[in-house]
């Protein structure tokens, strides 16, 4: 790696999925708050929790969700018919 090329607070972080709970290990300049220890290598790291990534999205993973579509259509009819008696 060239020097003097990155910031400063670039280190090593592990980027979390909620989801999934994979662990990635990332040069990155993020600003986090917390640390965790990396399942692979047992060290500390400073720790970004992330809603999703390619190891929880559906484009990625291949899963198909398919969502009760018919339960949110009778729901939105039942509010529809409540609001016009008002």
């Amino acid at each position: 790696m060239k020097k003097d090329i990155h910031p400063a607070d670039y280190r090593l972080v592990i980027f979390e999925d909620m989801a999934s709970g994979a662990q990635f290990l990332i040069g990155s300049t993020i600003r986090t708050s917390e640390t965790g220890t990396f399942k692979e290598d047992g060290k500390e790291y400073p720790k970004y929790v992330v809603e999703i990534s390619s190891k929880s999205h559906p484009f990625y993973t291949g899963e198909d969700r398919t969502l009760d579509k018919t339960g949110r259509v009778e729901k939105f009819k039942q509010r529809a018919a409540a609001a016009k008696k008002k």
